[in-house]
This record gives C-alpha cells, sequence and structure tokens, in this order.
C-alpha cells in the first residue's frame, strides 16, 4: 500500500515559523472567525503538526490575541512610516489615509479580523483591538496641528480612525464601492484637512 502524507513545512528558524504560523492563521481567522475555526484546520493550512502551534502559542485564544496584536502593530507601522517624510499638514493627512487604505487593500484579512465580530464579540479581543485604536489615534494626534489639549487632539484623532475605518468597510463591503486607495485618500483628506482647519482654538 502506497503511503500517503502530507508534505512537511520546510523547516524554518523559530522567528520565521511564528511569522507563517501568525500569517496563515490572520487569513483562516479572517475567513471563519475564531469560534469556526480549529487548530487542526490552522496546523493543516500551514503545513505544520498541531503541536507545532502550541510551541509557540499556549492556546487558540492565545494565538489570536497574537494575530490581532501583529496586524495593530504592522497598522502603526504602516502609519507612521508614511507620514513621517511629509513636509505639510496637507501632505500628512493624505499620506496616513493613502497609507492607512492601501493596507486595507493589500490585506483584505488584517481588516477584517480587527473589524470583525469574532473580535468585537469577546471581552478579551475587543480590549487588543481598542488598545489597537487607541495607538493608531495616539499616533495621529502627533500630526493634527491645532492650538488645543491633548484630549482635544486624541478625540479628533480617534475621529480620523474612524472615518477611516467607516470608509474602508463600505469599500470592501458595496459592490459598486472603490478600493483604489489614492482615489479613497485624495476624498477622505480633503475633507478632514478642511474639516481641521475649521477647528477652533480652546483658548
Amino acid at each position: 500500500m502506497t503511503d500517503i502524507r502530507r508534505p512537511s513545512a520546510p523547516r524554518l528558524a523559530p522567528e520565521e515559523r511564528r511569522r507563517q504560523l501568525l500569517d496563515v492563521a490572520k487569513v483562516e481567522f479572517a475567513e471563519r472567525g475564531f469560534h469556526a475555526t480549529a487548530m487542526d484546520e490552522l496546523a493543516l493550512a500551514a503545513g505544520v503538526t498541531k503541536p507545532v502551534f502550541y510551541q509557540h502559542f499556549a492556546s487558540k485564544r492565545a494565538l489570536f490575541v497574537a494575530v490581532l496584536e501583529d496586524v495593530g502593530g504592522r497598522l502603526l507601522t504602516v502609519l507612521t512610516g508614511a507620514t513621517a517624510g511629509a513636509t505639510t499638514g496637507r501632505a500628512r493627512v493624505e499620506e496616513g489615509f493613502s497609507a492607512y487604505f492601501k493596507f486595507v487593500e493589500s490585506d483584505r484579512a488584517a481588516f477584517r479580523l480587527l473589524f470583525g465580530a469574532s473580535a468585537r464579540n469577546d471581552a478579551e479581543f475587543a480590549d487588543v483591538v481598542d488598545q489597537v485604536l487607541d495607538d493608531a489615534a495616539a499616533a495621529v494626534s502627533t500630526l493634527i496641528e491645532i492650538h488645543g489639549s491633548h484630549e482635544h487632539r486624541m478625540v479628533l484623532a480617534h475621529a480620523l480612525v474612524g472615518i477611516a475605518e467607516g470608509v474602508s468597510r463600505h469599500a470592501l463591503t458595496d459592490p459598486d464601492g472603490t478600493l483604489d486607495s489614492d482615489q479613497l485618500a485624495s476624498w477622505i483628506a480633503e475633507l478632514a484637512w478642511f474639516g481641521l482647519r475649521g477647528v477652533r482654538s480652546e483658548d
């Protein structure tokens, strides 16, 4: 009898393996949700055995949290990197939105994971997502040029992050919507820029 076995995954360094497992889990969780995704399915998709997953993550919940944190960290890196070289306030706004929409366009699974039901309907996961949004808003707040308090800037920053999320959700779910990241960035940056120009000083 022929022994048919699943091809084993190539040997990787621990950090490379962890990266691979996070990437696979992100896609599987985004497609099925947390509860409907079994560790057996994750192992099959990654081409490894379940013990390999458990070498890197203590449980399926720990894996889901790690995926959320990884996605959030990459999004923050994209935003800060895109705005670092901008020389004007208007350019920072447009570059920030452009980077966000490009991130969503290139990694739809990451967006669905962060803002999907699995992350929002579980208190532990929701806390992780809220921290991601707080970190993003904190980064955005440093780019807002108004004469206002830190709290004022944070409220405005959360509003901008919310706009980006809402527009991305529309673009991903509306069959008539556009996910042209440059076009979306141009439209929304104009709205945000002139909106911020109208913010009055608290003095």
